[in-house]
Parts: structure tokens; C-alpha cells; sequence
């Protein structure tokens, strides 16, 4: 699953993303947020951080900067 996710993201990346203009209003892009979430958390939580970073791009949100968030390993507390 996490490989697919990644294969249409990538897809997007080379075949849909050079026809628009330039339209997102985060850095890193939604598409290169979600090679990283999914790479990181895998297909489930990655896929699921995507969709809400999509969900965020839309002219009425400011946008910025908004890196994936760091994974939980080596984090002790």
C-alpha cells in the first residue's frame, strides 16, 4: 500500500503538477509533504497526515511553512 501511495504521488508530481500553475501555499508542497509522511509513517498515519494537509490548502488559509511532524522514535521522555 505505502508503495502505491507513493507511485500516484510521484505520478501526480510528473504528469498533472507541470500542466497548473504553481498553486500551493505551504512549504514543502502538499505532494512532497506526502512522499515524506508516507516514508516516514507509513501508509495508514502518513496517508492520513496528507489528506489533512490537503484538506488545508485553500485560499482562506494562510499557508507558511508546515514540515511533517518528527517521528516518535528515539523520543524519551
Amino acid at each position: 500500500m505505502k508503495k502505491l501511495l507513493l507511485l500516484i504521488i510521484k505520478m501526480y508530481q510528473k504528469v498533472i503538477s507541470p500542466l497548473k500553475p504553481p498553486t500551493c501555499r505551504f512549504y514543502p508542497t502538499c505532494s512532497h509533504y506526502g512522499i515524506e509522511a508516507i516514508q516516514r509513517f507509513g501508509a495508514l498515519k502518513g496517508g492520513w497526515l496528507t489528506i489533512k494537509r490537503i484538506c488545508k490548502c485553500h485560499p482562506f488559509h494562510p499557508g507558511g511553512i508546515d514540515e511533517v511532524p518528527p517521528s516518535e522514535e528515539g523520543r524519551h521522555f
